[in-house]
């Protein structure tokens, strides 16, 4: 069927092709969805940006399943993970409206062997389900709007369609004689609108299947979204499609996130922000086969601004993971404040089922967290990915709903001041009101339980310290090092001992020369917490090192 459809003639300007206007049809207008020259335009701004990864391999893997079996794709990342800049890219390359060879010739994907038989093959209708029609006061003008414009499309393409009553898109489609492939960017935005009811999302799944499933004009179906589609579909409606997340994706992942060599290139290339920053900040996220992944969008604004700073903005499904922690599921507040301590969590997850539409549950819930990217999850094991995160599950650890745990976390600016003051009675003083909570999960059973507690007590030193717990020093494993982000100041070295002295721990960090790593800084504290778990107290000894 494919072919029917002949490119329309454009014209240079600049290296860009720009369609003409029709000069037929009753509007005489530029097509918004069907073959647009608007996807090649905006993926050639990013290949001419100042950071730009080459990502085109995807078009092989892709290509693929065009016209197979497989063709329905559902990819789903957290925001800021390449999407779009991928689907505007296959778009571009698609598209029978516009010779996109000036854009692909000088990229990955032109040196592989079938690069000249989908280039500009194919008749591409690309829809961003994010942008809304203005003065958008509901769903239906919502999707009245991508309705109309898409019979507006196939009327200036099809001449034939034009004064014909159609029953449904998928008529239309098929009255062309047609096959197209569809690329529908950020399926589920629409949901996170405030007009959006429950009956309008049922409608929506139905519209995308009755534009989709069981029809023989769609040679491909490349969707992308936040969530999966089983998290909102109630059963078959869009079974047809494979569906690809943080969780399962072991064929695409590779294009969604920088790995180590091209941040490491970037910023050889750039050099504005070293690569040992840039890993602190935005790495922790992983492949299947366990390779490491930056968070992209972060990676270019710190390349481009010059410094790392938090870019991860604030969106409702953090507020909706923050409000399952609080209220639902009180284990879930447990793994929190054990992931904010460095203690990875093992469980196994296998993402989203078709009945999962509400997070209830623990496994629910820290499925989404890895969805959203607010988790990595690697090899069974969960962990927050990066301190760009961790900054984030901060602020969930300080919010009224977290009870005695948010009580602790206010009172962390103190143990920071009497460490610093090398008050060691209040030190001890602080960690015993801690233990006089009795929180559960906190009971001081071993280290880790001990770590959490320090975790929190020493929460609000994050502002000015980078913490890192379990480092490698000297000739051992330090419990933490505190190092100042200003380049002169105190370092903090942290031991912990259950069951002993803090004059052990103390001894400990000397003979094992753990001050190794912060002989760089103006002074080092050294910092002993022992707890006795028959007399249920804490000691603690703090001595200072100055620089000769």
């Amino acid at each position: 069927m494919r072919g029917n459809l002949t490119a329309k003639r454009g014209v240079r300007v600049a290296g860009m092709i720009f369609k003409t206007r029709s000069k037929k049809g009753r509007n005489n207008f530029f097509m918004y969805y069907l073959n647009t020259n608007a996807q090649s335009l905006l993926f050639e701004k990013v290949i001419h940006g100042r950071v730009f990864v080459d990502k085109s391999l995807l078009i092989e893997k892709i290509s693929d399943v065009i016209g197979t079996g497989d063709s329905f794709i559902c990819i789903t990342r957290p925001r800021r993970f390449g999407k779009t800049i991928n689907a505007n890219m296959l778009g571009a390359y698609y598209t029978k409206g516009y010779d996109s060879h000036p854009i692909f010739d000088n990229l990955a994907v032109s040196g592989t062997e079938r690069y000249e038989n989908h280039i500009n093959q194919y008749n591409v209708i690309h829809i961003d389900f994010s942008q809304l029609p203005d003065f958008c006061d509901g769903y239906d003008n919502y999707i009245c709007n991508i309705t109309d414009t898409l019979k507006d499309d196939l009327q200036e393409a099809y001449p034939h369609l034009r004064g014909r009553e159609y029953r449904s898109l998928s008529h239309m489609f098929q009255d062309t004689q047609d096959s197209f492939i569809f690329i529908l960017d950020e399926w589920d935005s629409v949901f996170y609108e405030s007009f959006m009811t429950v009956s309008h999302k049922n409608r929506f799944m139905k519209f995308l299947r009755g534009l989709l499933k069981d029809e023989p004009y769609v040679e491909l179906a490349y969707m992308t979204g936040v969530l999966p589609i089983a998290k909102y579909s109630s059963g078959s409606e869009l079974n047809m499609f494979h569906e690809f997340d943080f969780v399962n994706d072991n064929v695409y992942d590779a294009y969604f996130g920088f790995d180590e060599k091209e941040v490491r290139d970037l910023c050889l290339k750039i050099n504005t922000v070293s690569y040992q920053e840039m890993k602190h900040w935005y790495d922790g996220y992983y492949t299947s086969t366990g390779d490491r992944l930056f968070n992209p969008r972060s990676v270019s604004n710190a390349l481009t601004r010059g410094v790392c700073l938090n870019y991860w903005t604030e969106t409702g499904p953090m507020n909706e993971i923050a409000d399952c922690i609080e209220h639902n599921v009180d284990e879930v507040r447990e793994d929190i404040v054990k992931l904010v301590s460095g203690i990875p969590i093992e469980t196994e997850l296998t993402g989203y089922s078709a009945a999962e539409q509400q997070l209830k549950t623990r496994g629910d819930i820290l499925s989404a967290m890895v969805v959203y990217g607010f988790l990595s999850y690697y090899n069974g094991y969960l962990k927050i990915p990066n301190h760009e995160l961790m900054e984030k599950y901060q602020k969930v650890l300080s919010r009224d709903s977290m009870g005695e745990i948010k009580e602790i976390v206010d009172s962390s600016k103190m143990m920071l001041e009497a460490t610093l003051a090398m008050d060691e009675r209040k030190v001890a003083e602080l960690l015993e009101t801690v233990h006089d909570r009795e929180i559960p999960f906190l009971d001081y059973n071993d280290e880790n339980s001990l770590s959490c507690v320090i975790t929190l007590c020493y929460l609000y030193a994050r502002k000015d310290y980078h913490i890192v717990r379990e480092e490698k020093s000297g000739k051992g494993y330090c419990d933490y090092l505190f190092y100042p982000r200003k380049n002169k100041g105190t370092a903090i070295i942290l031991e912990l001992k259950v069951n002993n002295t803090a004059e052990y721990a103390i001894r400990q960090i000397k003979q094992k020369n753990y001050i190794q790593k912060a002989a760089e800084f103006d002074s080092v504290l050294l910092v002993g917490i022992a707890y006795d778990k028959v007399q249920k107290v804490h000691g603690c000894l703090i001595e200072k090192i100055e620089r000769e």
